[in-house]
């Protein structure tokens, strides 16, 4: 029974909290529309895609499709174990992060539909790692919230979500699709939903920057010890889902080079891993400041 509520005690809801801060920035940023979308020239640069370019394409763009579909599935065991703690700023952003997410899937499926129409059945490109990674480490990963929501499972949830399919995976791909968009000045239309995705991607991936230095800093050892042993379990199927999707082709067009993705996964990896380390020693002060500094 809920007897309180803290946007009418004292207390207040807390615009300091990184969160809260990022629940602004959704608000500014995250307000556009998947149907406003114009692929219209994409559907005729398409047309002129040689057979080899159309399949690298079609495979990148299946896998980031289906991702996202996994991601706004997988996604609410975390919403529920927020909101049962009470933490209603982490949650209020959290309803932006899901949203943000569906139109994601909703902004891929309409190139789909209005680009390539005939390409039929796209499972033919889930590898083996892909399918590790998002048909069984990432939802049982997250369902497993809804039996464990301790801090230890918490993080092996973010990490799983945010540091690894978000921060490794979708980041990379986003990098260098988004580069080679640019560079060929083809699919306009593409080019402005995956600019606008990358924003809010962004935030997704600083929530769980912010939720994994927070678990770090107030559990300590244990929580810290099961995000080094859920990276380190999750890196190398995340790098052969990279080779197994890549290395299937003699040579890649638009001037793609398996390094450029490979280097990026991993210096992303590092970075995160390094940012994370660091709560070991701050206060829940210092690691909402330096979250407030990120965001």
């Amino acid at each position: 029974m809920r007897t309180e509520f803290i946007t009418t005690g004292s207390q207040k809801l807390n615009y300091q909290l990184p969160p809260m801060r990022l629940w602004q920035k959704a608000k500014k940023y995250g307000i556009w529309n998947p149907a406003d979308l114009d692929f219209t020239q994409d559907a005729q640069d398409w047309k002129q895609l040689s057979d080899l370019e159309k399949d690298v394409v079609l495979r990148l763009t299946t896998l980031f499709q289906a991702g996202e579909e996994a991601v706004t599935l997988d996604l609410l065991p975390l919403i529920m174990v927020i909101a049962k703690e009470g933490r209603i700023e982490e949650e209020m952003f959290l309803t932006s992060f899901l949203w943000e997410e569906a139109k994601h899937v909703e902004g891929f499926n309409r190139f789909f539909t209005q680009v390539c129409p005939d390409a039929g059945d796209l499972s033919r490109y889930y590898t083996p790692s892909y399918l590790t990674i998002f048909g069984q480490e990432l939802p049982n990963v997250m369902d497993n919230l809804l039996h464990d929501p301790s801090p230890v499972a918490q993080a092996r949830a973010s990490v799983t979500y945010n540091m690894i399919v978000e921060g490794v995976l979708a980041e990379t791909g986003y990098h260098a699709y988004y580069a080679v968009l640019k560079n060929y000045a083809i699919f306009p239309g593409m080019l402005d939903f995956v600019g606008k995705l990358k924003q809010d991607e962004s935030r997704h991936i600083a929530y769980g920057i912010y939720l994994l230095s927070r678990l770090t800093a107030q559990y300590g050892p244990p929580v810290w010890d099961a995000i080094e042993t859920r990276m380190n379990e999750l890196i190398e199927p995340a790098i052969a889902f990279i080779m197994e999707s890549l290395g299937c082709y003699e040579q890649l067009p638009f001037g793609l080079e398996i390094d450029m993705f490979l280097d990026y996964a991993m210096d992303q990896f590092q970075k995160r891993m390094e940012r994370i380390e660091r709560a070991r020693t701050q206060t829940m002060e210092e690691v909402c400041s330096i979250a407030l500094a990120d965001v």
